[in-house]
């Protein structure tokens, strides 16, 4: 394989890499926004809502990712800014993560893993059907989904207050879903 070949592979991995991450951008920005109080938490779900909907139009956010966006900021902006839902905030945790959990669980159950429409934006038509490709973009959404699934387990024992210090919790939390990242590479 050539440099070049090579550089150019290199480049188009990165490029799916950073789209697949980019997806996930309405649940970082609302993660950094909602902290420390209700008017924080309030805008993070906002502007959580209008990227899902502004990435889904861009289509960047595709299937599942899109849907539980929307979905779940739906539900959680009606829920905590329009009713103040205690339940709701208190549970943020929790949903967040169970939402993403489950839809990706739901990809990898209905065998169309959430990976496949991110990655056959990069490689070729030919090789969408292969074991390896399918088999690469299962695992890949599996650690995804058993990120999500114990991140949603921290959460609840956060919430709980079974797990503590919640800093140690969280940085846990946040090393899970960078290593499921590094990973997807």
């Amino acid at each position: 394989m050539s440099a070049s070949s090579n550089r150019a592979e290199i480049q188009g991995e990165l490029r799916q890499f950073a789209t697949l991450v980019l997806s996930f951008a309405p649940w970082v920005a609302f993660l950094l926004i909602a902290r420390d109080s209700l008017l924080r938490v309030k805008v993070g779900l906002i502007v959580g809502f209008a990227l899902s909907i502004g990435l889904g139009a861009a289509k960047i956010n595709k299937g599942v990712i899109l849907w539980a966006g929307v979905i779940f900021f739906i539900y959680a902006t009606i829920a905590v800014v329009v009713l103040n839902d205690a339940w709701t905030l208190r549970s943020m945790g929790v949903l967040t993560n169970g939402t993403l959990a489950a839809a990706m669980w739901f990809t990898l159950l209905v065998m169309k893993p959430f990976t496949l429409e991110y990655a056959n934006e990069h490689t070729a038509p030919s090789l969408w059907g292969s074991p390896r490709f399918i088999l690469t973009n299962n695992v890949i959404s599996a650690v995804w989904a058993l990120s999500l699934s114990l991140n949603t387990a921290l959460a609840f024992g956060k919430m709980q207050g079974l797990l503590t210090p919640e800093a140690a919790v969280e940085a846990f939390s946040y090393t899970t879903l960078i290593g499921s990242a590094v990973f997807s590479v």
